[in-house]
């Protein structure tokens, strides 16, 4: 990996991201994109995280670590907590209204996360270049002000629902589609795949 630079920062001329009009107000719960998710949905052993809107375009989400997160003996392990921050970041993208997947995802585990506890994440998008929105969550032990735990930066890439058609199963897609709630439709392929 000698010589690679992080696509994490980003390039000269990106923009400041911009809060789409019908976003949801502050401190609205935005609910589960979809309802099979395994991080906004209510499947068992799921995250089951709660993300409200925030003030331009940021958000906060909390997700209790229960039993079934355990990596080590009564402490949450590292790849769900990376899915929790990928989830409340992904959340981002329905604040601008676009449909957008994860590129790539940092995480930085700053302490241990035992069971029981309660990981307050924010989210914001930091910058938006063309179709590239970057964008950094952090996730605090026992409320917004607690001790830092995790932190990510991630790179989101703006795609079309086609994305979602071409490369998943179609049993699910067409179902997703059907629906006639067409928010519902639209909010089911917001996030990252």
């Amino acid at each position: 990996m000698s010589g690679r630079t992080t696509v994490l920062k980003p390039p000269e001329g990106a923009m400041a991201p911009v809060r789409h009009p019908d976003a949801p107000a502050p401190g609205e719960l935005l609910g589960a994109h979809y309802d099979q998710c395994f991080g906004c949905g209510e499947q068992s052993g799921g995250l089951r995280l709660r993300v409200r809107a925030g003030e331009g375009v940021g958000l906060t989400a909390e997700f209790t670590v229960d039993a079934a997160h355990q990596g080590a003996p009564g402490l949450a392990h590292g790849g769900v907590l990376t899915a929790a921050l990928d989830e409340t970041l992904g959340s981002l993208n329905w604040l601008q209204r676009v449909i957008a997947v994860t590129g790539r995802l940092e995480t930085d585990f700053v302490r241990p996360v035992p069971v029981g506890t309660v990981l307050h994440l924010e989210a914001r998008v930091t910058a938006v270049h063309g179709r590239k929105i970057y964008c950094a969550a952090t996730g605090r032990i026992g409320g917004p002000e607690g001790p830092v735990a995790v932190r990510a930066e991630a790179l989101f890439i703006e795609v079309r629902v086609d994305h979602f058609i071409k490369n998943g199963r179609s049993e699910e897609i067409n179902a997703a589609l059907a629906d006639p709630d067409q928010v519902k439709v639209a909010r089911a392929f917001e996030v990252n795949p």
